[in-house]
């Protein structure tokens, strides 16, 4: 059922990519990426890297997705009639003879096939967030707060300058 699903994922993520590059007007290419980022989160899950799919799905298909569409919108891009590149289409079969290639050759490979050294056992006695979390606030707490102020000064900054902006009047 795994390989069912992975080549589901697999198939979806290929046509969304190539749909955001594609496709001309700006607000199909964000959903297109949209589907391709929850999709991605899938393939976490397959993984049992369920703290990496949250993360997939709060951090990019939420804050940074949400963020190109508000510049999307802010911007008002006028759309063009054509919805695809027609001058790209040499550069996407090209693009799409490489993944096959590299396809081939992971196939192929030597190591395809043989177990990594994680185990069930190691990854359910601590359990997964769990584990990130103490490393996280162990190992690296000084850079994660640093992180912290980072984004604290860039919301105050962003802040500002929203706020400082005038609003131009029109003469009637």
């Amino acid at each position: 059922m795994s390989t069912f699903f992975f080549y589901y994922f697999s198939a979806v993520v290929i046509v969304s990519s190539l749909l955001t590059i594609a496709l001309r007007n700006p607000l199909p290419c964000g959903l297109a990426l949209l589907a391709m980022l929850l999709h991605m989160a899938g393939f976490f899950i397959l993984l049992n890297a369920e703290f990496l799919a949250a993360v997939q799905v709060i951090v990019y298909a939420g804050a940074i997705l949400v963020l190109y569409l508000f510049v999307i919108m802010l911007l008002n891009i006028k759309a063009d009639e054509r919805y695809l590149h027609y001058r790209y289409i040499i550069g996407v079969f090209l693009v799409l003879g490489i993944c096959v290639e590299i396809f081939l050759l992971l196939v192929n490979a030597p190591f395809a096939g043989k177990p990594g050294d994680a185990t069930v056992e190691k990854v359910l006695s601590v359990g997964q967030s769990q584990a990130i979390g103490i490393t996280l606030f162990n190992d690296y707490l000084l850079p994660f707060e640093i992180i912290g102020v980072f984004l604290l000064g860039a919301i105050i900054g962003a802040i500002v300058l929203t706020k400082t902006a005038t609003p131009v009047k029109s003469k009637e």
